[in-house]
């Protein structure tokens, strides 16, 4: 990272004074030394560890990013405000890259289709508008002119009932600070790529999102917002495949009750 772009000790200095606090009164509210303090503040500390970002943010109310990236003392003062309050471009999404993204003849947003031997691809050429404008573009007439869509395809039971091989359509969402509870979405992150899930909302609680796999053998987790790379919202998905007559309800109905007969037998086995 460039020293143009880096304010991570200018702006741990700038917002201790801001709650006018001296260095020993910051150092006790986050337990730990003075001198260690002032390594942030003087820029003795190069490369800050990730305990120590988290702690300063958590104590700021201010992401990361926003931390090393901001030049916090060129906003004014309602923007540092809003900062605090979780309105962070950082944590909101969209806002921190223009999305690279391709138009059909008349101008119009074309839909990209991300197959399945470009996935692994995506991660490195998401933002980049050369890899974006090789991938192969169609267009839907019941989709909203006004809105981006993308198609990711699905792989592994994690998305059942959705079947494995379908191709999701999903709605670029700008502002992640709109995401609903279990909202379904395809999510694209640095540690797992693209992956569709139910997402949960926990940016002001936690900076983070909760995912949870429509498949309910897995156990949901959370991911830190500054892994995210992109979120498109759920809105319809196409495959070759003929569903499974059998739902799920009526799945764990049917494994609730073998369950019970098995039991009951076992019971009536040491009678």
């Amino acid at each position: 990272m460039s020293n143009q772009s880096f304010f991570w000790s200018s702006n741990i200095k700038f917002l201790r004074k801001r709650k006018r606090m001296t260095q020993i009164e910051l150092a006790e509210k986050l337990d730990i030394s003075r001198p260690k303090l002032n390594a942030h503040e003087n820029g003795s500390v190069k490369t800050p560890a990730m305990v120590d970002m988290v702690m300063f943010a958590d104590f700021f109310k201010m992401s990361i990013d926003t931390l090393i990236k901001v030049d916090l003392s060129e906003l004014s003062e309602l923007g540092i405000r809003d900062l605090e309050a979780g309105n962070d471009v950082y944590l909101k999404g969209g806002s921190i890259r223009i999305l690279a993204t391709t138009v059909n003849p008349d101008n119009m947003e074309n839909v990209e289709l991300v197959p399945i031997k470009a996935k692994a691809g995506y991660l490195a050429g998401y933002s980049d508008p050369g890899f974006i404008s090789q991938l192969p573009v169609f267009n839907l007439p019941q989709l909203d002119p006004n809105r981006k869509y993308r198609m990711f395809p699905t792989e592994g039971d994690s998305m059942l009932p959705v079947p494995e091989g379908a191709y999701v359509i999903g709605e670029f969402v700008q502002d992640w600070s709109s995401i609903k509870e279990k909202m379904p979405c395809i999510v694209v992150t640095k540690e797992e790529g693209i992956s569709f899930k139910l997402v949960t909302n926990h940016i002001k609680e936690n900076r983070s999102l909760l995912l949870e796999s429509l498949n309910t053998i897995y156990d949901p987790y959370e991911v830190a917002v500054m892994d995210v790379l992109e979120v498109w919202k759920f809105h319809s998905y196409f495959t070759e495949n003929i569903p499974d007559p059998l739902s799920a309800l009526d799945q764990v109905g049917r494994d609730v009750r073998e369950i019970k007969a098995t039991l009951c037998q076992l019971a009536n086995d040491k009678k």
